[in-house]
């Protein structure tokens, strides 16, 4: 099993809901890993304030006012994750810069990172398939994108395909299912074999069984070694016939957090950020945990 994090979990926020609905994700995350929750607020400072005149003699300058209200949202998440895990130090950031670049220079310290799939105001850009894909494309730590409603019950799901991504999402998926006292349901999705190039030879007929049974193989070889580092901790092997992302998120409707490698091979032919990971970013039921292979460090 992998150690507890000493590296703290990040948030971004903007004040929306989806973003508190982040925060209370992240209290939890940094509860579970035993590891500091800290708040990030992220925004350019708009151009009409930087050319503004100078405010009328005794009223608040506009900057003040524009670094008060950050500071308030930064305040009200600090509340909200206190709440959450009242036992976790939660530390917070006002910082200037937009929000992709910001959480990505973060996530180089950070155990993970957990966003909202929509924002506003000045993290206006924190929503699926922008600030959630570049973290999950280019990021150096997990991804953590909240989606649905929060359940505490049901498995933790791990897309597998026999990948070093997909082995290391597994891992990571162990280690949720067992911090969270839940099973691990690891999946499989597998498709008949496509020809590979012009003037490739196929079967006429494929046996349906001996393609599955070698699936299978695939998939107990990926799992063999989680008995031993995850001692105790239940887990199903689940094969699946299709494409991969609307698998994953069927599975989705019943599990607690869906984890897959940011690309993969084999079964889930095409795992790149651009399908079956922002598949999931788009349409889980619940929150998706995106794995990198490399974790890049300062």
């Amino acid at each position: 099993m992998t150690a507890i994090a000493s590296a703290p979990v990040v948030v971004g926020v903007d004040g929306s809901s989806s973003s508190l609905d982040a925060v209370e994700l992240a209290a939890t995350e940094a509860q579970l890993r035993r590891s500091r929750l800290h708040i990030v607020h992220a925004f350019v400072w708009p151009a009409a304030l930087v050319a503004a005149r100078p405010a009328a003699e005794g009223a608040p300058e506009p900057a003040v006012l524009v670094r008060a209200h950050a500071d308030a949202i930064v305040a009200e998440a600090k509340a909200h994750a206190e709440k959450a895990a009242p036992e976790i130090v939660v530390t917070t950031e006002v910082a200037d810069g937009p929000a992709a670049y910001v959480m990505l220079q973060r996530s180089r310290h950070a155990a993970a990172v957990v966003i909202g799939d929509r924002g506003l105001g000045r993290f206006e850009g924190m929503l699926a398939g922008t600030v959630a894909t570049q973290l999950a494309t280019y990021g150096s730590s997990p991804v953590i994108v909240v989606k649905g409603k929060p359940r505490h019950d049901g498995p933790v799901v791990a897309g597998v395909d026999g990948s070093t991504r997909s082995l290391r999402a597994l891992e990571l998926a162990a280690d949720e299912a067992v911090w969270r006292g839940a099973e691990l349901v690891a999946v499989h999705v597998w498709r008949i074999p496509a020809v590979a190039g012009a003037g490739d030879t196929m079967p006429l007929v494929y046996d349906l069984d001996v393609l599955e049974a070698e699936e299978d193989r695939r998939l107990s070889a990926a799992v063999a070694g989680l008995a031993d580092s995850h001692p105790g901790l239940p887990i199903q092997r689940k094969l699946g016939r299709g494409a991969a992302g609307p698998v994953l998120a069927s599975w989705s409707r019943q599990a607690q957090l869906i984890v897959v490698g940011d690309r993969g091979h084999g079964g889930f032919v095409g795992l790149l950020i651009g399908s079956v990971s922002q598949h999931l970013i788009f349409h889980s039921a619940c929150p998706v945990a995106v794995v990198r292979d490399e974790q890049q460090r300062d």
